[in-house]
Parts: C-alpha cells; sequence; structure tokens
C-alpha cells in the first residue's frame, strides 16, 4: 500500500494507552466476575431484582468485558503489527484501565447506582475502603507510567 512504508515503525502512545487501557478494564471486569460474582457469591452486576435477572446481568457484564478483551487484543496485535506499540504507554494505560474500572465500579456502580455492593449482610465500609483504594493504587501506578514515558519521549525528541 502506498504510504504504508512511511509509517510503519512510528510509535503512536495515545492510541498504546487507550487500547491497553480498554484491555485492563476487560481483566478487572473479568477478575470481578470470576472472584466475587462466580467463587464467592457476594454479589452480581444487577442484585436489585430477582436471581434470574442477577444472572443475566452477570452474563451481560461477562460478554461485555470479553469482546473488550478480544477488541483489545486485536487493537493491540495491529500496533505491533505496524511496530507503532509505545510499550511504557501500554503499560501505564493497562493499570489506568485496571484502576479505572475498579474506581468506576466502587463509587458509581456500588454509592451512586446502588446496583450492587461488595458484600451483604456486613459493615460493608471496610470492604468500601479496600476497593477504593485499591483501585485509586492502581490509577495511580498507571499515572506515575505515562507521566514518566512522557518525559522520556520528550527528551528523545
Amino acid at each position: 500500500m502506498p504510504g504504508q512504508g512511511a509509517e510503519a515503525g512510528r510509535s503512536e502512545p495515545r492510541r498504546s494507552l487507550l487500547v491497553c487501557a480498554m484491555i485492563g478494564a476487560a481483566v478487572m471486569a473479568a477478575v470481578d466476575e470470576i472472584v466475587f460474582h462466580q467463587i464467592l457469591h457476594w454479589h452480581h452486576f444487577y442484585d436489585r431484582s430477582t436471581s434470574g435477572a442477577a444472572l443475566v446481568s452477570d452474563g451481560l457484564l461477562h460478554t461485555a468485558e470479553l469482546l473488550a478483551l478480544v477488541a483489545g487484543a486485536v487493537l493491540f496485535s495491529d500496533l505491533r503489527r505496524r511496530r507503532a506499540l509505545s510499550p511504557a504507554h501500554a503499560r501505564g494505560g493497562f493499570f489506568l484501565g485496571l484502576g479505572a474500572f475498579q474506581l468506576f465500579d466502587g463509587v458509581v456502580d456500588h454509592k451512586l447506582l446502588r446496583v450492587h455492593q461488595i458484600r451483604y449482610g456486613v459493615d460493608v465500609t471496610p470492604y468500601d475502603w479496600a476497593w477504593n483504594l485499591a483501585g485509586l493504587a492502581l490509577l495511580l501506578v498507571g499515572v506515575g507510567i505515562v507521566v514518566r514515558a512522557g518525559r522520556r519521549g520528550r527528551r528523545r525528541s
């Protein structure tokens, strides 16, 4: 294809970050669903209805997470194939995705929308703190990696 050789090998930090953020969010959704929904049986994605509706909501979450993971893998492969992957931005994006999903779930799903809680029948305060602080820590790791990658990129320019 004309012009393809000129673009091959040009790093795409923003796209690397966004693709891996999508993968990170999908991975965290999978961890949440597998550990807290299926293994521990602490909650479902939507707990404000019947158990049948709760299972359907888990299935829809699982579908969305798998679609995001497959789409992310395809986009990641494209970046690698074109030699456009920025590894540091990709790592940072992955952690940003992990943390963003965790915080969104903890703040929006658990507290604002109240579609489910982490656990039922216990004081959720320590669980909420652990959940949200873990999400914040992952987010901060991602920000740190991205900032450092940006500084390195500017020094090379």
